[in-house]
């Protein structure tokens, strides 16, 4: 025997599904997002030691520092996600986080390149 769903059972299946993706999305972005501020501390800390033994300073550690901001941002949107329980403010929060999180990552990118450019010199 068939069971016939009705239209609404659907859609509340749907959401409720929506909302399952979100939050592993925060789940997923909280704890990497975290993890990536301390990296881009520990860089910062190692251009400052490389740039008192060198001499000259680049602008990688201004980067790394946008980016641990960017990261943060990402960070607490996500966390901030996991605690509301108004689909809306899930759904914006999400997106603040995956946004800023892409940025911190092209953003650690660019600040690679800069680095192993000025290790190069």
């Amino acid at each position: 025997m068939k069971v016939r769903t009705r239209p609404a059972d659907t859609e509340a299946h749907a959401r409720r599904q929506r909302a399952m993706l979100d939050e592993r999305t925060c789940r997923m972005i909280c704890p990497v997002a975290a993890a990536m501020v301390g990296v881009c501390l520990t860089g910062i800390s190692l251009l400052r030691v490389v740039a008192s033994v060198r001499g000259h300073e680049t602008i990688a550690d201004d980067l790394l520092s946008l980016d641990a901001l960017l990261f943060l941002a990402a960070t607490l949107a996500s966390y901030i996600a996991l605690r509301v329980q108004s689909q809306q403010r899930l759904h914006g929060l999400e997106r603040i986080a995956d946004a800023a999180f892409i940025a911190a990552m092209v953003l650690l990118t660019v600040a690679c390149f800069v680095i192993t450019y000025a290790i190069s010199r």
